[in-house]
This record gives C-alpha cells, structure tokens and sequence, in this order.
C-alpha cells in the first residue's frame, strides 16, 4: 500500500490540493471545521507532512523558481549583560552556519530575540507563516527560554554546551579536553605553577567544566604545583594582583586578557618570566596564544545535525536530546616563551 499523499488525502475528502495543504499547515484562510476534518483524515491515514517540501514551496513561491531545498533560522539573543568581547565569536558562528547551509542548498534568515527585538510569539508567528521548520540557536550568556515555541513542527541544533528550555541537541566546543591538552603543552613548555582566572558565570553556564579540568590536572600531575583558581564573579584588577602576588602562577590562564597589564603591573615580564593564555582568543583584545574554540566549525556542525534531521522529518523536541563537542585547536602567540 502506498503512503498516503496530499493528492490522494485531496481525492478522498472531495477536496482542492490547496485546501488539504493549507489545512495541514494551520492557514487561517481554511474553515476551521473543514481544517479539522482534513487533521483528523490525515492522522487517520498516517500521513506526515515534509518539513523540506512546505518551505521549499513556500520560497519557490515568493522566488519564482530559482533552485533552492528551504531555509534555515540562525536565531540570536539580545541580552544587555552578555560580554561585548563575544560579538567576533557570534560572528564566526554565523559565517559558518551560512556558508554550510548555502553549501546543502538552504538560505540562513537571521532573527534577533529578546530587548527590543523580536518576541518569542513573533518569531513564532514569523515562522509559522514563512514555512521555516529548522532553527540553530546562538550561545546565550543567560539561559535562553524559547519553549514558547511551538516545537511540534520545528527542529532545532543549540550551539552551546546545555539547553533546558526545550531540551534541545547541541554542538559546543569541548572545554575539558581542551584545558587538559592546553595544561599539558605548558607543562611541555617548562611551567609549572599555571594558575586558572575565571568569571563565576563563566564557568557556571558551562557546568563548571573550564574549573574541573583544571582541577583534575592538578590532582593528576605529579609534583606540580596546586595554584588554587581565581574565580570571580566581575574581574577586578585590586583582587587579580592580589591572588597573583601570593600564589605566585608561573602562567596564567583566563578570558580576560587584561590580566596581562595586571601581571605586568605585579613586576612579571611575559613572556620571559611569566606566560598567559587566552581560554577564547576570538575574545583576545591583544595577540597572545591561546585557545581557538573553532566557532565556525561548530557552525557548520551544527547545520549539518539541523538539516539531517529535516531530512528525516523528525520535528519536535527530542526524547533523548545529544551533544556533539569539538575539541579546540591551540593557537601559538607572544604571551608565551619557547620550549625549555
């Protein structure tokens, strides 16, 4: 028996082709009571309606024929406290969702969220009526809140390590196995006292996996030092110097590349006597080595899990949502002396 269509659910009811799709798709234009009719005929029939093949007629549509497969939602968030640092970060996201969606033959539809921006219940709307089934979400510096959603027609990839509402899959870069490979290439190059500078926040809406890993170093590092980790809730040179001065760290290890100018100012000279490494240097305000997260990459991961699951018409939140890492890639630079 062959699966149902939407000509032949059309045939069977004694309805227009137009009609049935219309219908599936919720336009207001189908009487409420003929919309119902035809739900209930399809769920009767087992059909399923291709995410893929609405929005490709939908843009097809608006442009007249030209080749396309559908369009996908880079979606961002507006948050008046999320640090200005990690716009280039964002950035290399977005370059690397466009470009690997134009490469899979989807359009990128960017849409901002959150003050003075776009509603959750607009962005709804908006993608209700545009046909777009499939979003990837953008790191959020405060947990994110997009369950206003209704997911029962969307899929969606979330760039960041963890999302709650809705539980979503998520690509992110692995900050664990990052740090370790980063503490053991400064072991490698003669330090031996790293010292780890943190905002609280930054380390919490990661599950504290940037502090574990250092931790988990310094337990498993035979006659190394233990140089207890500054983590702060707002970085503050008076504490920094502090904490530098009395747990002496032969190199430190943080987002905040200022702490340069504060070690500089305790009396170290890095890179001669003292080094430091950037934990995100798409967040670096001076060269030095560092950490590449590879955001562009994750952007394209990211599409690549997003249209798989279009593919297989698989909407809704998932059961058992999956995280995909990618580990970072080191990044040499003149914060840092030569093998001893």
């Amino acid at each position: 028996m062959s699966a149902p269509t939407l000509r032949s659910l059309a045939r069977d009811l004694g309805l227009s082709r137009t009609t049935v799709s219309d219908a599936l798709r919720g336009s207001p234009r189908v009487d409420p009571r003929t919309a119902e009719r035809v739900r209930k005929a399809a769920e009767a029939a087992g059909y399923r309606r291709n995410p893929l093949a609405g929005a490709l007629m939908s843009e097809l549509r608006r442009s007249r024929g030209s080749a396309f497969r559908g369009v996908i939602a880079g979606v961002d968030f507006t948050e008046p406290d999320r640090p200005r640092e990690g716009a280039p970060y964002h950035r290399e996201l977005i370059a690397g969702i466009s470009a690997r969606a134009g490469e899979l033959g989807f359009k990128l539809e960017q849409f901002n969220v959150g003050a003075g921006e776009l509603t959750v219940s607009r962005l709804d709307s908006i993608l209700h009526t545009r046909g777009i089934t499939g979003l990837v979400l953008l790191p959020a510096w405060s947990e994110p809140d997009l369950s206003g959603l209704d997911w029962s027609r969307l899929a969606g990839v979330y760039t960041d390590y963890i999302i709650e509402r809705p539980r979503l899959h998520t690509v992110c870069s692995d900050q664990y196995r990052s740090l370790l490979t980063a503490l053991h290439r400064l072991r490698e190059l003669g330090y031996r006292r790293p010292g780890l500078l943190l905002q609280r926040h930054q380390d919490e809406r990661l599950q504290h996996r940037w502090s574990a890993a250092f931790r988990t170093f310094q337990e498993n590092s035979p006659g190394g030092a233990k140089v207890p980790p500054l983590i702060v809730d707002h970085y503050d040179r008076a504490a920094f110097a502090r904490w530098f001065r009395d747990q002496k760290p032969d190199v430190v290890l943080g987002h905040h590349c200022e702490a340069v100018a504060w070690m500089e100012a305790c009396g170290a000279n890095v890179p001669a006597t003292h080094g430091f490494v950037c934990l995100n240097i798409h967040m670096k305000s001076r060269p030095c080595a560092g950490l590449d997260l590879q955001p562009r990459v994750l952007g394209m991961r990211a599409v690549e899990l997003l249209v798989a699951q279009l593919q297989r018409n698989e909407t809704g939140i998932p059961e058992w949502p999956s995280t995909t890492t990618i580990a970072a890639r080191w990044s040499d630079g003149p914060t840092l002396r030569n093998r001893v």
